[in-house]
């Protein structure tokens, strides 16, 4: 059996009608299921968060990174 989660569930993942923790029989099924997943969270979410997959043996981790604004600035107003 094969695993996908997302590693930790946003507001915007919540919000949406997709489901953590899903289990598969082939190890090709989860990697697709984790790949759209992760996609269409970059694509559809608020983008304050960046979404990749992880493979770790059977499991499939949708790791959620915060994503920096550019030029280095970490948007908290001390910066300029």
């Amino acid at each position: 059996m094969f695993t996908v989660n997302v590693e930790k569930e946003c507001g915007c993942f919540r919000k949406s009608d997709m489901k953590n923790s899903q289990i598969f029989e082939s190890k090709d099924e989860a990697l697709m299921q984790a790949q759209k997943m992760a996609q269409k969270m970059n694509e559809e979410f608020c983008q304050k968060h960046n979404f990749t997959v992880v493979e770790t043996g059977e499991h499939f981790t949708i790791r959620v990174e915060e994503n920096r604004p550019a030029g280095g600035c970490c948007g908290g107003g001390h910066c300029g």
